[in-house]
């Protein structure tokens, strides 16, 4: 893992050399007002994973330089982490050090903490974990009273649950997300709850139903579901969908449905080019929704050109992007049927030239 280098008194400078970068990035368009959204300067990620390297009766953490994966330094303190990680995180290697069994083949350690306070580690070996390995295991979640897991080929070991609870207030309401160990989520927290208050507030008049594709575990699902009639959300990992149904009945929602479908299985079932069983057994019947709006949070790859022509059916598009570059190509298209009208750029990532995007566009 390589990192960067957390420099408050550097932060201010460098996010409006990335907020320039983005307006002469997208000159060509008729961009509005950007609106800038920032994260806090410490304390910001809630997720890390950390290489772990032995050495004697030594056990550490390393960074590697950029682009480099045999060029490594110690990491001796991490300000970028939640508080609740950097509570534990080296007090975990003074645990291991001394205990063969637990330190033994260990290569990496994972966290993943919620701005609710609590704190899944993943333990990752390259040795088969046996028995003994679960009760050493036990001795050290009873230590530190938090959640552990053990991984190593084709193995999962969950001494008791493999995800947290994160409780966010979005809009004056908690929303409650159910985050499994291992699969995605935003990493950091504060931004991702301006993210979800800049989704709502954009959408708030829209009316009429939504469609998300790339729902993931539900993240702008539950925060929008209270603008629109009904809702729609379609997601292809399994583990998300679970905790995106999760998340419905936590948060109480009765307006939306998940279905376990890929964009473009959606984009053909909606034309009516094929039925779907997973549809049928959902009882939702498509004929029913009034689609007004769409929203996509795609991955880093963008969305391909037959998604990019079924989004552009919408009169209205929430596009949230974590590569500039391919919101750019995709803005392409898109702006030949609708208007830019709300731009954001969302601080995910200090100290580093990765940054998340947010637009909103109304059919002209």
């Amino acid at each position: 893992m390589a990192l960067p280098v957390v420099d408050p008194s550097q932060y201010d400078a460098q996010l409006s050399e990335k907020k320039t970068d983005i307006e002469q990035q997208f000159a060509d368009f008729n961009l509005p007002g950007i609106e800038l959204f920032e994260s806090a300067t410490t304390a910001y990620r809630q997720r890390a994973e950390f290489r772990v390297w032995h050495e004697g009766d030594d056990l550490y953490y390393v960074m590697f330089k950029p682009g480099d994966k045999h060029q490594h330094n110690r990491l001796e303190s991490c300000p970028m982490v939640s508080e609740p990680i950097q509570q534990v995180m080296f007090k975990l290697l003074d645990y291991l050090r001394p205990n063969e069994l637990l330190r033994r083949r260990l290569f990496q350690v994972d966290f993943l903490s919620t701005l609710s306070g609590e704190l899944i580690v993943s333990l990752l070996y390259h040795k088969p974990l046996d028995d003994a390995w679960i009760e050493e295991a036990r001795k050290l979640k009873q230590h530190f009273g938090i959640h552990f897991i053990g991984r190593s080929r084709k193995t999962k070991i969950v001494l008791d649950q493999d995800y947290a609870l994160e409780k966010m207030r979005v809009d004056g309401r908690e929303l409650i997300y159910k985050q499994v160990e291992n699969s995605f989520t935003q990493p950091n927290g504060g931004v991702c709850v301006k993210m979800l208050e800049w989704a709502v507030d954009v959408t708030r008049d829209a009316g009429g139903d939504l469609v998300e594709l790339y729902c993931g575990n539900g993240n702008f699902t539950m925060a929008l579901a209270e603008n629109f009639d009904k809702v729609i959300a379609t997601e292809i990992a399994k583990v998300s969908v679970d905790a995106a149904q999760y998340n419905i009945a936590a948060n109480q929602v009765d307006n939306v449905k998940i279905l376990r479908m890929s964009s473009e299985e959606f984009s053909q079932a909606l034309q009516g080019v094929r039925e779907f069983r997973r549809l049928k057994q959902s009882g939702v019947n498509l004929a029913d929704y009034n689609f007004s709006t769409v929203l996509v949070d795609p991955p880093r790859s963008g969305l391909d050109d037959e998604t990019v022509k079924q989004v552009a059916e919408y009169d209205n598009i929430v596009y949230i992007s974590c590569n500039p570059e391919t919101l750019q190509q995709n803005l392409k298209q898109l702006t030949l049927t609708h208007d830019l009208q709300r731009f954001a750029l969302f601080d995910q990532f200090p100290y580093t030239h990765h940054l998340e995007c947010g637009v909103y566009l109304t059919r002209k």
